[in-house]
């Protein structure tokens, strides 16, 4: 399972955003290859090679490009990706990865994350260290990523994704599951997934070997 990284421009802003999102969450694309997304940026060959570069330079590996086309490849660069995306994708919030409005983080220990409050759309709490506990509501359009569990007490309308350092052991608990996307390690389900006597339920999901299951808690 790849991480999808999308560019934007200005690039030098975009990697700005990208070196907060390291600071905060740091490992957090170490243990990853990436698929490199230029469908939103026109670069030359010379400019996706030094792109390639900076982001080789921050401990991210470029597995492939997409959205390039075969032409505007020339030289050592990654491959062009074809058909369709198997991975998942990170978008860089506007601010910073880790939460720096809103909710009020608590660290109590190296293990665990706690966010006072709701997680509202646009925003992304990422803890490759551990636990994330949210004491409110994940929007739709907010996610929460981290090393181990998610425990949401309340509804949770975004994207969820647990173990992202490969632990399948993690699970996800709320108090109505609503969710846009859920995922465990690089297993994952869509809203399209979920069974309708499901929503709106207190929910758990977990890996049974290679598939993610969604139970009701009663």
């Amino acid at each position: 399972m790849a991480f999808v990284l999308t560019a934007r421009t200005p690039i030098a802003d975009w990697l700005a955003d990208l070196d907060a999102s390291i600071e905060h969450s740091k490992g957090f694309f170490g243990r990853h290859p990436v698929a490199l997304d230029l469908s939103a940026v026109d670069l030359n060959p010379d400019a996706i090679a030094h792109l390639v570069a900076n982001l080789s330079e921050r401990s991210i590996r470029v597995l492939g490009i997409e959205g390039a086309k075969p032409a505007d490849r020339e030289g050592e660069l990654p491959p062009v990706l074809r058909g369709g995306r198997d991975g998942l994708t990170v978008e860089l919030p506007d601010h910073s990865v880790a939460v720096d409005s809103g909710p009020t983080q608590k660290q109590h220990k190296i293990s665990s994350m706690l966010i006072e409050g709701p997680v509202r759309s646009g925003q992304s709490v990422i803890f490759p260290e551990g636990d994330v506990t949210v004491l409110g509501s994940v929007g739709s359009g907010a996610e929460v990523i981290a090393g181990g569990s998610i425990h949401i007490y309340g509804p949770l309308r975004g994207r969820a994704i647990a173990g992202i350092n490969g632990d399948a052991r993690a699970r996800i608990f709320c108090r109505r599951v609503e969710a846009e996307f859920l995922a465990i390690d690089s297993y994952y389900k869509t809203a399209d997934d979920i069974a309708d006597d499901l929503r709106s339920q207190p929910a758990q999901a977990w890996l049974e070997g290679k598939v993610l299951r969604i139970s009701s808690i009663n």
